[in-house]
């Protein structure tokens, strides 16, 4: 249960808020009061699951970034990232978009056109890697990894993709700027996964399902923070009279305590205060430069 003492080993159990994005719900477990990084990573927000009418889809207008990478990972559905680079790619489940803005970037987000003449689903996770001091005004990027490209590792029961960082003796292609890891995990009811040892900050976001820790149980959309250096096991619940039962999803993520706090105001991310100031004139001056192929609106600079 939610407020039951939680066990030595998890410091903060964090549940997520609720927020719309381009006329879709999602939940956001990072940033929050109790944590602003696990690792690296300084947002994220679950999307869906859920379904589109016909003729609807995302509709996420091109918005700028800066000091971070995004992290764009589907468990059901598509979405078609466009970015100021040029860059026009679909993404889909098991794949892995990874933009990196440093000293400025703007995208957006959209179901394809082909998509909306039926009803389509959406069901993924978008989260920020913070970069380190020295790389926040490294020139934007843009890569994108097909779900063949990324390590899966199996073993009793757990099956694990590794989508970006290194864990479990695995490294994944996927260039990054500071230490972490961050894992696709699947586990078969009663199946057990070792938390990673070799990173400071760890995290694991319940996707679906049911896991213990320590003897307790967190159900889906639950954000747990573990202590430092803890030696940890994940197990999926299983549920008495369901036969097999589905066992559980859960995304594992974390890395080095990241160089020092940073401020956060709407897409930006920056060590410095100044620095967001300069890309909020920078976005209402329109000097990030038009999204080919989506040019034609964006989302103004929230006056808050």
């Amino acid at each position: 249960m939610d407020n039951a003492p939680l066990p030595p080993s998890i410091e903060t159990l964090i549940l997520p808020r609720a927020h719309d994005v381009g006329g879709f719900e999602v939940r956001r477990a990072l940033p929050t009061k109790e944590r602003q990084m696990i690792g690296p990573f300084i947002f994220f927000d679950q999307m869906g699951p859920g379904e589109f009418l016909t003729g609807k889809g995302l509709d996420v207008r091109p918005h700028p970034h800066i000091g971070l990478s995004t992290v764009t990972y589907l468990f059901e559905g598509e979405v078609y990232h466009r970015d100021t680079l040029g860059s026009s790619q679909p993404i889909r489940p098991g794949a892995l978009n990874w933009m990196t803005a440093g000293q400025g970037i703007a995208h957006s987000e959209r179901t394809d056109p082909a998509l909306r003449g039926h009803s389509n689903k959406l069901f993924g996770i978008q989260s920020w890697a913070a970069l380190p001091r020295d790389r926040e005004e490294t020139p934007p990027a843009f890569t994108h990894y097909p779900a063949e490209a990324l390590p899966i590792l199996e073993d009793c029961g757990a099956r694990v993709r590794l989508v970006a960082g290194e864990a479990w003796g695995a490294r994944a292609p996927v260039e990054t700027h500071w230490p972490l890891f961050y894992a696709d995990v699947e586990l078969a009811p009663g199946a057990a996964l070792p938390l990673p040892d070799v990173h400071e900050e760890r995290g694991a976001y319940v996707v679906s399902g049911a896991v213990e820790v320590a003897g307790q149980r967190f159900e889906a959309g639950r954000m747990l923070v573990f202590r430092q250096g803890d030696a940890l096991a994940i197990r999926a619940v299983e549920e008495a009279g369901q036969g097999a039962g589905p066992g559980a999803r859960l995304l594992l993520l974390g890395g080095a305590v990241m160089d020092g706090p940073r401020h956060i105001f709407w897409n930006f991310v920056s060590s410095s205060r100044e620095r967001i100031n300069q890309a909020k004139d920078d976005w209402e001056a329109g000097r990030f430069g038009k999204v080919p192929g989506d040019d034609k609106e964006f989302i103004p600079l929230p006056r808050i």
